[in-house]
This record gives C-alpha cells, structure tokens and sequence, in this order.
C-alpha cells in the first residue's frame, strides 16, 4: 500500500476500525470530523457528556520528531524490556547457587523467578490505566526507579523470605513500566516507519535481555557471586531513570492535583481492576505451585483458589459489559472480543509467550542437568540468543509495512516451530551445534514478529487516550502466556521423569525423558500459534502504515 494512498472513511470502515475516536486519530486533520457523527457509534468505552476526557486526552502525534529524539526515545523504551528480562535470565541461571545461600526450601526454589513474572502479571492492566491518567512519563521514571531499588533489595537479602518479597515488588515496579513505555512510543511517533522500528527494538529487548542475563548470571555466580547480578541491574537502572529523566518530553499540559484525583476516581473501571486483577493473581499462584510439583493441585487451598479464579472470570466479563452497555468506563470492553482479529492476537500473544519462554528455560535445566554443565559453560552456550534477536527485530521493523501481517507471523511462528523439534530429539551426549545452538537461534523468531504486529493492532484498536492500557493488554496477555506455559511444561517434565523407566529419577537420562516430553508440549503451542497467526489475521492486511 502506497504511503500516499487516499484514506477515506469506507475504507477505515471496511477495515474494521469503526470508531469515531480510531478515525478521528488515523484521518489527516484535514478530513477528521470537526464534531464526531451521531451515526458512528464507538465501540469501545462512550465518552460521558463534559467528560474530562475530551481536554485531558494527549493527542498523538503526526510529526517526525528529530533523529536525536528517535535514537534516544527508541533506546530507552527497548532499555526497559532488556532491563526486565536481564534480571529474569540471571535468576533463572543463578537459581540453584541462588537456593543454597538464602535457604530456600525445594517447594519454593522457583518462586524468585516465578512470583515476579506472577506480580507482574496481575498488575499490569492497573498500571496501564494509571498510566493514562497521570501521564505515561510519570509511571516510566517511576517504574525505573523503583526497579532499581527493589534489585538492590534483592541483592542484599538474607533469606528466602526477604528475596521472594522484593522479587514480588520488582514485579510490581516493571508493571508501572512496560504499558507506559508503550504509551512513550505512540506519543513520540506518528504511525510510520520509527513506531515500528521503535516496537521492533523493544520487542527485541525481551530475547536479547534474557539472553544477555543468562550469560551475566552464569559469569558472576561462577565468579564473585550471585548477588553481583541484582547489583548491576540495580546501577543500570538507576542510570536509565536518570537519563529518561532528563530527555522524555511531558506528555500532557501540566495538570492540577484535583483533576488527577477525579479522573483516577471517574475515569478508571476499578472494580473490573480488582476482578480481573485478583483472578489472574490467583490462576498465575496456582500454576507457579504447580510448577514446584503436580501433586500441588490436589492441595485444598490450591484447589479453591483455582476455583474462585475461574468463579471471577465471567463476574469480570459481566461487570464491563454493564459497564460499557452504561456508557462507562469498562477495563477491556467486551466488543473488542467480537473481533476476530483481536481474538486471534491475544490467543497467538498467549501461546507464543508460553512456548517461547518454557523453551528458554527448558534449555537451562537441560545444559546444567542433563548435560551436568557448571552456570558459566551454560550461559556461553546462550551468546548467539541476543544476537539472534537483534538480527530478527531489525529485519521485522523493516518488513512490517511491507508483508501482510498474517504472512509475517505465520513465517516467525514456523521458523519458531524448529527449536522445540530439535530440542526434543537431541539426547544427553548430542553436540551443542547438532540442536541447542540452531534451537537457541531459531526460538526468538515467533516472539520477535509477533511483538511488533500485535503491538500495533492492539494500538489500532484502542483510543489515543488509553494507549496506557493497550499496552498493558498486551503485556498481560504474555505475562500470564509465560507463567501458564511455564508451570504446565514443567507438569508435563516430572510427571514424564516420575514414569520412566530409570530407577534413579535426577539422573540425567531420566531428566531427559521429561525435558524431551515438555520440548514437545511447547511444540504444540507454536503449532497453535502458527494456525491462528495464518487463520486468524488473513484478514489484517499491512500494519504499520503511515498516515498521512
């Protein structure tokens, strides 16, 4: 599609994007509506009469800001991810030297890396509201700063007690960063060519970060110690809060106290928050227990907080169709849901995430377990991870506006699909460069694409005065993806070790046997990925197009 296509209301229309706010946003402002139509009827939350949304909302943005303002916002928006998921490699290499100094118990040694993804996960779509409302620049610094307070706090833990608690605040504190990172970027570039590259590298942050904190964490837990890696990521991001000080624009007018107090009270569906929020809080514990041990589930208390989350769920659904239907304000209002293509990016956000992320881990244990590597000759073998990330993300920036969408994610999800099959046929005694080293490079491929295009639908479809939110969509979509996929990889790994034929189940052939069992697990959840990517979003044309 030419960039100087004529955009006219049918053919948003036919798109699928029927708002007033959409098409106000996406028309030039020389054929955007002076007044918003009575027969277009907004789809997603109505605005009341003298709402303070029509004088508080930031309006995006339709200049190119400078080069300098590109490279700087772009890195620190990407910054952000790379900080988030370096902490969350060193704690996954560092876990068993981790377990020994601050006694954790074997029932608990996972919960410094699964409790953070578990806070995160269940705060994030409050953080993104919050976000829209006292300003996306406001939640970043704050997310930054705290993320460094909280990593030192780990660092200097004594017990497994303290360590789980400030892990859990950490997840907090990157909670308030992500959906505002993703706000930062829709504020700062018009729909065009720096947006999407601007989402790529950010997407890219996830791979290269995780991979990078593998590598870090095997060095200094093999070196001067594991706390080292907490430190390091607490100065590094004490330094970013700094320079996202000094260079991040405010995104709105100076705003009274008052205001903010009212629109945190009338602007944010904080019962639907509480639902949603302490039902993903419950399904994400659960499943982090399970993933400890499958005999969890069988627990009483695990057996009712599963319950009363499911219970939750369809009160949450109920309670932001009331809300909408009313004309308020609904956390995610259940006509996007009417939307194939919405449907479809969350289901492949969800699976992508799940598989992408048990791989990774999977392949931890598989080098230090199975193949009795030491944290450091293990997290050399995840140097080509990062580079790998970099190569796709800046090739799917280029390609965004280019390819159809579906073809995109269809391609990413199927290179995706060669890491678990070689993983799963790969032995104890087979060569790093037979299986790990491709599995390694292949594995970010689906996560990469997918990031970048289901940013920008999710984008598209929420108004400019909620892109806090959106973001906050999206990120709880693969937060929860990751803690789901996770725990029942790990099921289907012990369950499979208990049953082998191996009388000695820690032994490294017995370890195999689940490791090569849950490989195929993640197999499936990419196959899912790929059906909905090709299926699902046939329909969703280029994405990333600029506006003019």
């Amino acid at each position: 599609m030419s960039s100087s296509k004529t955009v006219t209301r049918d053919s948003i229309e036919l798109s699928g994007i029927q708002t007033a706010d959409q098409i106000s946003t996406i028309l030039p402002a020389t054929l955007a509506p002076a007044t918003k139509p009575s027969s277009v009827k907004s789809q997603l939350v109505p605005l009341r009469e003298n709402s303070i949304h029509e004088t508080d909302a930031p309006a995006l943005r339709s200049d190119e800001p400078s080069k300098f303002t590109t490279v700087v916002v772009i890195t620190i928006v990407t910054m952000v991810n790379v900080l988030g998921s370096m902490i969350s490699g060193f704690v996954t290499v560092a876990i068993p030297v981790m377990a020994i100094e601050v006694n954790l118990a074997p029932n608990i040694i996972l919960w410094p890396a699964s409790v953070y993804s578990l806070v995160c996960g269940c705060t994030l779509l409050l953080a993104g509201s919050i976000s829209d409302v006292v300003g996306a620049r406001f939640m970043y610094l704050l997310g930054c700063f705290l993320q460094g307070v909280f990593n030192l706090a780990s660092g200097l833990s004594r017990t497994g007690g303290q360590l789980i608690a400030f892990r859990a605040l950490s997840g907090l504190a990157i909670s308030c960063s992500l959906p505002s990172a993703v706000s930062v970027i829709t504020n700062t570039f018009p729909p065009g060519q720096s947006r999407n590259i601007a989402f790529a590298s950010m997407g890219g942050g996830q791979p290269i970060g995780f991979g990078i904190g593998l590598i870090v964490g095997g060095i200094l837990t093999d070196t001067i110690g594991f706390r080292w890696g907490f430190y390091l990521t607490a100065i590094l991001n004490i330094a970013l809060f700094a320079l996202s000080w000094k260079v991040i624009p405010q995104d709105r007018p100076t705003t009274s106290l008052a205001t903010i107090k009212q629109r945190l009270y009338a602007d944010i569906d904080w019962v639907g928050a509480l639902l949603i929020s302490s039902s993903l809080a419950m399904i994400s514990y659960t499943f982090a227990e399970i993933t400890t041990s499958e005999r969890a589930i069988q627990e009483p208390v695990n057996i009712a907080l599963l319950a009363l989350s499911l219970v939750l769920l369809p009160c949450f659904h109920f309670w932001v169709a009331r809300q909408e239907r009313l004309g308020r304000p609904a956390l995610i209002p259940p006509s996007l849901w009417r939307s194939p293509v919405f449907t479809s990016i969350c289901i492949a956000v969800f699976m992508t995430w799940g598989g992408f992320n048990a791989v990774e881990t999977l392949l931890t244990f598989y080098f230090q377990s199975v193949q009795l590597l030491s944290p450091l000759q293990a997290s050399i073998r995840f140097l080509a991870a990062p580079v790998s990330g970099l190569v796709i993300n800046i090739a799917v920036g280029l390609l965004v506006n280019r390819v159809r969408g579906d073809v995109l994610v269809g391609t990413g999800s199927l290179i995706a699909l060669a890491s678990p099959i070689l993983l799963a046929l790969a032995g104890p005694e087979t060569s790093y460069w037979k299986a790990a080293f491709p599995a390694i490079v292949l594995n970010p491929a689906g996560a990469d694409v997918l990031f970048t295009v289901a940013n920008l639908i999710i984008m598209e479809r929420f108004p400019a005065r909620t892109q806090g939110l959106a973001g906050g969509v999206f990120q709880t979509v693969s937060q929860i993806g990751k803690s789901v996929g996770l725990a029942l990889s790990a099921v289907v790994a012990n369950s499979i070790t208990e049953k082998s034929r191996y009388v000695d189940k820690q032994s490294p052939v017995a370890l195999m046997e689940g490791y090569k069992a849950a490989f195929w697990f993640t197999l499936g959840l990419s196959a899912v990925t790929f059906v909905v990517g090709v299926g699902g979003l046939r329909k969703v044309g280029k994405v990333g197009l600029k506006r003019e």
